[in-house]
């Protein structure tokens, strides 16, 4: 069997750099690390114990030392859509909102949107309202106070 123990490291770090290849999260790079000093330590002769050991070891080692600093750069910034942006925003009620016969309409940072009024009120023409959030292309609204 112990012949064998070579395969299965070459196994585990071409199978971890798939892994890693598929989902570019760095999930599996450091197992990739750790199989390779396991595969050397068997190379070298150590028993199969000594070897589970170096791969934990080694693995758990490289993640602990750089998955913060790997964190650190490729954090991706959450960057707000287009509509987004108008939530919190006020707007002019262009079209009576009535939820009833759903109708509604809001110009909010020049662009026209269908809205509703969040309580199931009236909103007439004219008035200034807050955008509380977004369902579906309609402006969930409610008049400014």
């Amino acid at each position: 069997m112990e012949a064998y123990y070579p395969y299965v490291w070459l196994a585990v770090i071409i199978g971890a750099a798939i892994l890693e290849a598929v989902t570019a999260q760095l999930v599996s790079i450091w197992m990739v690390v750790g199989g390779i000093a396991a595969l050397i330590a068997n190379m070298a002769g150590a028993p199969l114990g000594v070897q589970l050991a170096i791969f934990v070891g080694v693995t758990a080692l490289t993640l602990a030392a750089t998955r913060p600093l790997v964190k650190k750069i490729i954090t991706v910034k959450k960057e707000d859509t287009n509509a987004g942006r108008y939530v919190g925003k006020t707007g002019i009620v262009t079209s009576a909102i009535d939820n009833e016969k759903g109708q509604g309409q809001v110009t909010v940072m020049g662009s026209i949107w269908s809205a509703r009024s969040h309580d199931g009120s009236v909103i007439s023409e004219g008035n200034n309202v807050l955008v509380l959030r977004i369902e579906g292309v309609k402006l969930i609204v409610q008049p400014e106070s």
